[in-house]
């Protein structure tokens, strides 16, 4: 996985939203500092839905973004889907939740996918998107920060060896929100290090991840 942009956003307001968010995310020069928390300099305005330890940084690819320029009939900038890391190299369906990946001394380990909200919609101006984004299977990769550090553009992370379950970004958002799933399955799905509001979900505790 190679670091293509750093971007982090300040709140800022969103076009047929009433509240400001920081979803619109700039690249960023130099090497920036990355947290339990994100990234240095990036604000998190919902923090119900938003930010903590297990969405501390985002990753959206390069490659998931051409396929997004085709259907879109546009150019898309880096930091567009208000992901902290613009990479190539990454397939985020494929990816499973619990990998690692590491650059120096940065460790992060996947703890779920994205789940599209109005506010993304609004802020690419496609209103429809969530639901396509969804259907894509092009989640981007969120991932809670094991061991702090910096990142710069150019840096490439290696993907670290894994032997959990094999529960793939693809899987939780075919699946998503689960109400059809095997019980087999909701017991895998849980065996893996996903984000604790996401597991909280699929054990009943809660009415929304």
């Amino acid at each position: 996985m190679k670091i293509l942009s750093v971007n982090t956003g300040r709140a800022s307001p969103v076009a047929g939203r009433p509240n400001s968010s920081g979803i619109d995310k700039r690249p960023r020069s130099g090497r920036v500092a990355v947290g339990r928390l994100g990234l240095e300099g990036d604000d998190i305005v919902d923090l119900v839905n938003h930010g903590g330890e297990d969405q501390a940084v985002y990753a959206y690819s390069r490659e998931d973004y051409a396929f997004w320029e085709a259907e879109l009939g546009r150019s898309l900038r880096d930091g567009l889907f208000g992901e902290n890391l613009t990479v190539e190299g990454l397939e985020s369906g494929a990816v499973a939740v619990g990998e690692r990946f590491a650059c120096g001394g940065l460790v992060l380990e996947v703890t779920s996918p994205r789940i599209p909200c109005s506010t993304f919609a609004a802020h690419v101006g496609v209103p429809e998107l969530p639901a396509r984004f969804m259907a894509a299977r092009r989640p981007g990769v969120y991932f809670r920060v094991l061991e702090g550090g910096d990142v710069g553009l150019g840096d490439v992370f290696g993907r670290m060896a894994y032997g959990g379950a094999n529960v793939t970004l693809a899987q939780l958002v075919e699946n998503y929100p689960f109400k059809r799933i095997l019980a087999e399955t909701r017991v895998r799905y849980l065996s893996a290090p996903l984000h604790r509001k996401l597991a909280a979900y699929l054990r009943g505790e809660i009415d929304k991840p």
